[in-house]
């Protein structure tokens, strides 16, 4: 049961974790503009900037030579993953010294059930200041930003609302006023797509958002999602509960001049370009990735590997050039990959943040790859194929071909 109070969780999110933890690890970059980056070269693009390089405009997605234009001084440090899980082990660590962390949601956030006494407002801003206090201890340069609220997604929304180094409550009686303040976009969840679904809708404020019914809601979202939304920013404790999407995967009979080793490679990397791209859109990680070829003599191979938890583009590749090496001799016909044996990106397992990079990598390519509308990056494999299929395969729809 609530306590009256009606705050029921304390949110922990990281200010600009990595660059944080690298100004920890190295006090001469404190004070100093500093973007992490996924590899030192110029033609790269910055997974996280520090909140003195933030006031440059330098974010997530900027280019390494057009953030050396906004900001000459800035440094740029190559991403140790290994470096921020262990950081974050220590952090969670001295969260708990505090109160229980009852969800970590990503490696620079977690979510905290408050429970007895520690519902009540002076004491839940006390616990706040002290779990602050506590992670300050980790490391000077960590600060964090928390949120208390009646739920964990009106909390994360807290967090997010005074940065660096907040303390945000959200009491019942401040919803919707506080929240209309804010636009659509900040809210967890929600955005460029859904932000242009929205505009489509005329809704460009949170008065506009809060206006809609149930319904209207729904047919946003396109289902229950849209039913939860409206729940969820009026205060509602719901826990998460997801879509039971099977699997997500391409199939593609061949034209006939890609019926050979090298059209049929080319045409599968873009197709596992696409998979892991709607993969990321849903929120889900795949635990088995599956490829088949059916031949023109009308022979077929196919095979499946488990793999861990993952949606990026990196981990995926690495399984299915496992399973391209593995394929029986023949002429390709047509060849298709299923990604599958889900879990949401929230529930996935700690294993997952073994390599951080690969994800922040693989999102900063969604950005921008939908930002400009085309295939503005991807992974090294694709290189020398990109040219031969790049007029037959669009990044957002499959060719279909009659089998002859």
């Amino acid at each position: 049961m609530s306590h009256p109070s009606g705050l029921n969780w304390l949110f922990v999110d990281m200010n600009s974790y990595f660059a944080s933890v690298e100004q920890q690890a190295r006090p001469e970059l404190r004070g100093r503009p500093v973007a992490v980056v996924p590899m030192m070269a110029e033609t790269t693009c910055c997974l996280a900037a520090s909140y003195q390089a933030k006031k440059f405009g330098i974010k997530t997605g900027t280019g390494v030579a057009e953030a050396r234009k906004m900001c000459p001084g800035i440094v740029f440090i190559e991403a140790d993953h290994r470096k921020y899980v262990d950081y974050h082990n220590q952090i969670v660590t001295a969260v708990e010294s505090c109160l229980h962390v009852t969800k970590v949601m990503s490696i620079d956030e977690m979510g905290c059930r408050l429970t007895g006494r520690d519902q009540d407002l002076n004491n839940a801003v006390e616990l706040a200041k002290q779990v602050k206090r506590r992670i300050l201890e980790v490391g000077v340069a960590l600060t964090s930003s928390v949120g208390i609220a009646s739920s964990r997604f009106l909390a994360k929304v807290a967090s997010d609302m005074q940065k660096p180094d907040g303390l945000t409550v959200l009491n019942p009686e401040d919803i919707p006023g506080k929240l209309f303040k804010l636009i659509p976009r900040d809210l967890p969840g929600i955005g460029a797509s859904m932000e242009a679904r929205l505009h489509e809708r005329g809704i460009r404020t949170m008065e506009q958002l809060f206006a809609q019914d149930v319904p209207t809601m729904r047919s946003i979202w396109g289902g229950i999602v849209g039913e939860r939304y409206y729940q969820w920013i009026r205060g509602a404790d719901l826990e998460y509960q997801y879509e039971d999407t099977k699997s997500i995967g391409h199939s593609n009979v061949l034209a006939p001049e890609f019926r050979n080793q090298k059209g049929a490679y080319a045409i599968a990397m873009k197709m596992l370009h696409k998979a892991a791209y709607r993969l990321r859109g849903a929120k889900r990680c795949a635990r088995r990735i599956s490829f088949s070829i059916r031949y023109t003599d009308h022979t077929r191979w196919g095979d499946f590997l488990k793999i861990s938890a993952c949606q990026d583009t990196h981990s995926l590749n690495d399984a299915f050039q496992i399973l391209w090496r593995a394929r029986a001799p023949g002429v390709p016909l047509k060849v298709s990959i299923t990604l599958f044996d889900f879990v949401h990106e929230d529930e996935r397992s700690f294993s997952f943040f073994d390599n951080p990079k690969k994800e922040n990598a693989s999102r900063v390519m969604d950005e921008l790859n939908t930002k400009y509308k085309k295939h503005l990056l991807y992974l090294a494999d694709m290189h020398e194929t990109r040219d031969l299929v790049k007029n037959k395969i669009a990044f957002s729809s499959m060719p279909k071909y009659d089998v002859d």
